[in-house]
């Protein structure tokens, strides 16, 4: 008997939208947890890496 893989349960564009809202909630935590400490932020910039203060 050969295995098939399972199909998502969810349609890609769904999926598309919930990592979007995903990597906005990470972010805004990240800029809350580096403000609570005093730590910078890294982000890019017109394809750099910068240090920005949250």
């Amino acid at each position: 008997m050969a295995v098939t893989a399972k199909t998502p349960s969810i349609k890609p564009n769904e999926f598309s939208k919930a990592v979007g809202r995903s990597l906005r909630r990470a972010g805004k935590q990240a800029r809350k947890i580096a403000r609570m400490h005093g730590t910078p932020v890294y982000i890019m910039k017109n394809g750099k890496v910068v240090a920005e203060k949250p």
